[in-house]
């Protein structure tokens, strides 16, 4: 599947702010309101993930974003400004963003973003089903602003930026391994945003230490022996303490192994850098010690065996 792709300039010039009232629409953008002026123009590239992240890059001439849409499933958003100068403002306090910088927030909550020059900017809607595995306990996530020229924020920064200039170019699936570095990134950056000390609160501190305690978790995922215990001395805690963590999550340490693990093998499945490995190489290389447990794990998660899910999506993408 390629982006579709929407401009202004294919209209009369009366029916211009209309079509892009619907064009938004699409993409379930809130827009308030829409300037009198002429010269309008504006113009949308958008393409989804496999695990359903929309990437737009859309282009106008000022413009103000603001409100929320109450059609919008649960998800996190991004914008990050490739060209023109913009405002963000939660209602409370206002901060300018320059060119890499990147504006996020929830779906649930207003806020108003104002591109007071001629501008560009990839959108991004990441739905929470796709980033709920490394937010169990989730910040009371804000409107935040994350600067694009510090620490690794430059380098998001910068994998957006290349994802937006080749979005015409590329297929669906090819942005398989830019979702999975793109939650990586988030998920660090969030982290970082609503560190304890900021925000104050035992269960934010709770929350922060989860985090930390899930990124160990990931980076030991392929271990067969991976185990409470081993990440509780890796993290200088109680087991009983970790124990706690995930149950204040509403979650344990054994069910988020799992689930994790199937994710990744999942990705693999349909992923083209993994088309040489079979079924059971997949599950090996994530840590499970056998294919048929393997197998009824993925069919008790996702209604289908993995080789089914393999070929439905090939199948698909033909």
């Amino acid at each position: 599947m390629k982006a579709w792709q929407f401009s202004t300039d294919g209209y009369p010039r009366h029916e211009r702010r209309s079509a892009w009232l619907d064009a938004a629409a699409r993409l379930r953008l809130p827009i308030d309101r829409l300037p009198v002026d002429d010269p309008f123009h504006a113009s949308i590239s958008s393409l989804t993930s496999p695990l359903g992240m929309e990437f737009a890059v859309v282009c106008a001439t000022p413009l103000e974003f603001k409100g929320r849409n109450p059609a919008q499933p649960a998800a996190v958003w991004l914008s990050m400004v490739l060209e023109g100068d913009a405002i963000l403002d939660d209602g409370e306090t206002q901060v300018s963003l320059m060119p890499g910088d990147i504006a996020y927030g929830p779906t649930g909550m207003s806020a108003r973003l104002s591109f007071t020059t001629k501008f560009r900017q990839l959108f991004v809607t990441a739905p929470k089903v796709s980033l709920d595995h490394r937010l169990i306990s989730p910040l009371s996530l804000r409107i935040g602003r994350l600067q694009g020229a510090t620490g690794s924020n430059h380098i998001f920064s910068g994998l957006l930026r290349a994802t937006a200039e080749i979005l015409d170019d590329i297929n669906a699936s090819d942005l398989r391994p830019v979702e999975l570095a793109l939650t990586e990134f988030l998920i660090a950056g969030l982290s970082a945003e609503g560190a304890p000390a900021a925000r104050g609160g035992a269960a934010e501190a709770r929350n922060a230490h989860l985090h930390r305690i899930c990124q160990t978790i990931e980076t030991n995922l392929a271990e067969l022996d991976l185990s409470l215990g081993k990440v509780a001395d890796e993290d200088g805690i109680s087991p009983r303490y970790l124990q706690k963590l995930f149950a204040s999550a509403g979650q344990s340490f054994t069910a988020y192994v799992r689930k994790r693990r199937l994710e990744r093998c999942r990705s693999d499945l349909t992923s083209p850098l993994s088309a040489d490995l079979s079924i059971s190489e997949i599950c090996f290389r994530w840590g499970f010690n056998g294919s048929a447990h393997f197998s009824r794990a993925f069919r008790a998660e996702y209604g289908q065996s993995p080789r089914e899910h393999r070929r439905a999506v090939l199948d698909a993408a033909e």
